[in-house]
């Protein structure tokens, strides 16, 4: 483990990759957990069983669906404590994918957001990408 990079993949990045198999966002997640290991906080995961959750999905993901995903992302993430307080980004959703990337020195995020967290890239030496760049870079 100690020589796999940690990747963070925001909760739109996450969705993405489960909502539409062979997008570009699943692919950059099959390339983040064959090269790597990703990060993820209890802030994060919470956000994304959240979203996940959001009656507008059901058309995409039955209960137990739902269910498998949280395992899947489980089985390829490492937990890590965000101690520090970041308030760097201007949607303040989006400091505790920066709280967490700095907690876990993460080789890179990943993101779906085009406004706020790509305007950051990059942070403190992270790379910030959108999931295109990351596959290209990575």
């Amino acid at each position: 483990m100690m020589n796999r990079r940690l990747f963070v993949f925001d909760t739109n990045a996450l969705l993405s990759a489960f909502l539409v198999k062979n997008s570009v966002s699943d692919q950059a997640f099959k390339k983040a957990i064959l090269g790597g290991t990703l990060a993820i906080s209890d802030s994060l995961m919470n956000e994304f069983a959240e979203v996940l959750w959001r009656p507008k999905f059901d058309k995409y993901f039955a209960p137990e669906e739902r269910a498998e995903t949280i395992r899947e992302i489980e089985k390829y993430t490492i937990p890590f404590l965000t101690m520090d307080r970041i308030t760097e980004s201007k949607d303040p959703k989006d400091n505790r994918i920066l709280e967490l990337a700095s907690a876990a020195r993460a080789s890179c995020i990943v993101t779906g957001d085009k406004k706020h967290l790509l305007s950051l890239h990059p942070f403190r030496g992270i790379p910030i990408l959108s999931p295109a760049d990351f596959l290209k870079q990575f």
